[in-house]
């Protein structure tokens, strides 16, 4: 067979896919939501976190609720204290072209990487003190967009180079490499028993991986763009994702199917970080027009626009115990909402 019939097979089997998926498809979320009452959501900036001295790229919260980690293209890696809006590390960094920053479920580490094709592993409990690098973990082909621990032992990364992989930190090898994008792998999210995880890619579409067989067992369409955000839900059933066709998009697992889609005429722009409430009800999105909007997930309506910073708003996250939202934004500053 020549590559163009090869071609050929391969559009005519997604289209059977496509049909299979429309005919089991006999609802959408907003359908079935009718009776319930629309959201009230005020939230207030808590704190600005000030210390970084340009563009903020990436954040994630410590399992503690408490501190978080922000990587900023000034070079910076540092750990907050959300409570006091205190430093409580000032990282500095090989490479100042950061993308990604993650923080370990035991808080003894945090991660970072970006246009370097590395993920730097930093040690926050060290006798002596002071942090330091304790792995840089070498085999990507293309930049690193996004990297979460999955313990102190293993971390999980994509590129740009397409793949996703796991890694064995101890070691500083690569124990699997996940292969299934067309194109740049932006963003992974792990499901909440730690098995499975999603990733979304500038190829338009978003896959399930199964950790322990290093397969996708599921992929999902419906964005016309790329995908710059995911997440899971934390019932592990559904996820949501962001991308530069200005929607959001949620997909629910159990059915193989794309359920809501929230976006609008009023909004043109780029999604570039998304994160579900505590109970699943609101999604969090942060746009390129410097704002971050509330959407209800079950009326598939925006509930709230949270303004407050003066350039795009690149990442988000609400922490484990559900009380607070921070933003990160290329103003440089860190907010806290709640």
């Amino acid at each position: 067979m020549g590559g163009d019939e090869l071609a050929a097979e391969a559009a005519a089997l997604k289209q059977k896919i496509k049909d299979a998926r429309k005919e089991v498809c006999d609802t959408q979320m907003i359908n079935e939501t009718g009776s319930i009452e629309p959201l009230k959501i005020s939230l207030r900036i808590r704190k600005t976190l000030r210390g970084h001295l340009s563009k903020v790229y990436a954040l994630d919260w410590a399992s503690d609720s408490r501190q978080l980690v922000s990587a900023s293209q000034d070079g910076k890696l540092i750990v907050w204290d959300a409570y006091t809006a205190n430093k409580v590390h000032a990282i500095p960094l090989r490479s100042s072209w950061v993308m990604t920053c993650t923080y370990a479920p035991s808080g003894n580490f945090v991660a970072c990487g970006g246009l370097d094709n590395l993920c730097s592993i930093y040690n926050l409990k060290t006798k002596e003190g002071n942090v330091k690098v304790t792995r840089e973990l070498a085999g990507h082909n293309g930049y690193l967009s996004c990297c979460r621990f999955l313990s102190d032992k293993q971390i999980l990364t994509s590129s740009g180079d397409t793949t996703c992989a796991l890694w064995d930190i101890e070691t500083g090898q690569q124990t699997t490499s996940l292969v299934g994008h067309e194109g740049d792998v932006n963003c992974i999210s792990l499901s909440p028993d730690g098995n499975t995880f999603i990733s979304g890619s500038c190829d338009t579409s978003s896959k399930l991986w199964d950790i322990r067989e290093g397969l996708a067992n599921q992929t999902f369409y419906g964005h016309e763009l790329d995908i710059n955000a995911i997440t899971f839900m934390s019932n592990g059933m559904n996820f949501a994702t962001g991308s530069d066709d200005a929607t959001c998009r949620m997909f629910d697992i159990r059915s193989d199917q794309e359920i809501a889609c929230f976006g609008g005429e009023h909004i043109i722009c780029g999604i570039t970080s998304v994160a579900y409430s505590k109970s699943g009800r609101v999604l969090f999105a942060g746009y390129d027009d410097f704002n971050c909007h509330c959407w209800d997930v079950l009326k598939v309506e925006r509930a709230a626009q949270l303004m407050g910073h003066e350039n795009r708003v690149s990442c988000l996250g609400v922490n484990d115990d559900g009380v607070a939202l921070c933003t990160g934004s290329w103003d440089s500053f860190l907010k806290i909402w709640n």
